[in-house]
């Protein structure tokens, strides 16, 4: 069966047209955005996470690989260690997380986006959102997390992590700990920042630092904890 395409919010919203009709209802899309922010504000803070860990990681994951057992403990970890797990609530590497999460017994916290094919919010939610716009949901993401953990990922995910690093470089939030889970895969990412990005002078060596690469779950959770508040 072939899936059928929808064209998303995001699209609407960034169409380069401008036809008439993207202006008729250009007022209305800042008050749905608007509206987005309100019911994600809303559900949680109601929500109470306490501190809790944005977890980042591919939708492709395999569940039958040790890329999935590796983010179930990881959210397993997490939530012993009394942090709230929230993720991107998809498949793959964020159900992983999720479903560790759930396992430990906190707070389990889906944010959802919608794509032109579904993807559905995984079982392992108890908390979710849904929202039109990738933009509104990384101020959740950030708002609600006091640190971040990358499983292997692809695009969305190195999205999402240099939209934290972004932040904590030019100071515009306070020093969130990110951690990178997986030395073979991020190893060669981390290579290059000193190899390119410092070495022409585009960031400071200290800029780099603030990533801890890592396979130890442990190492990556204790990280975490230079985060609470």
């Amino acid at each position: 069966m072939t899936l059928k395409r929808r064209v998303t919010a995001d699209e609407h919203l960034l169409d380069t047209a401008h036809s008439e009709e993207w202006k008729q209802k250009a007022a209305w899309r800042v008050m749905k955005i608007q509206a987005e922010f309100v019911e994600g504000f809303d559900t949680l803070e109601a929500a109470e996470l306490g501190d809790a860990i944005g977890v980042y990681g591919s939708a492709r994951t395999n569940v039958d690989g040790d890329e999935y057992k590796l983010g179930i403990e990881l959210g397993r970890k997490l939530g012993e260690a009394g942090f709230s797990v929230i993720t991107g609530g998809g498949p793959g590497a964020m159900e992983a997380a999720n479903r560790g999460a759930a396992d430990a017994g906190v707070k389990s916290v889906g944010l959802g986006i919608e794509l032109p094919f579904e993807q559905g919010i995984n079982p392992y939610v108890d908390i979710q959102l849904d929202f039109h716009y990738f933009f509104v949901r990384k101020v959740m993401f950030l708002k609600y997390s006091c640190g971040f953990c990358a499983l292997p990922g692809g695009y969305g995910t190195m999205d999402e992590l240099f939209e934290s690093l972004t932040l904590v470089q030019t100071e515009k939030v306070g020093k969130f700990p990110i951690a990178l889970i997986g030395t073979d895969y991020w190893g060669g990412l981390v290579d290059w920042l000193r190899n390119a990005m410092v070495r022409e002078g585009k960031i400071s060596p200290d800029d780099v630092n603030l990533l801890l690469v890592t396979d130890d779950l442990d190492e990556a959770v204790e990280h975490m904890k230079s985060g609470r508040g």
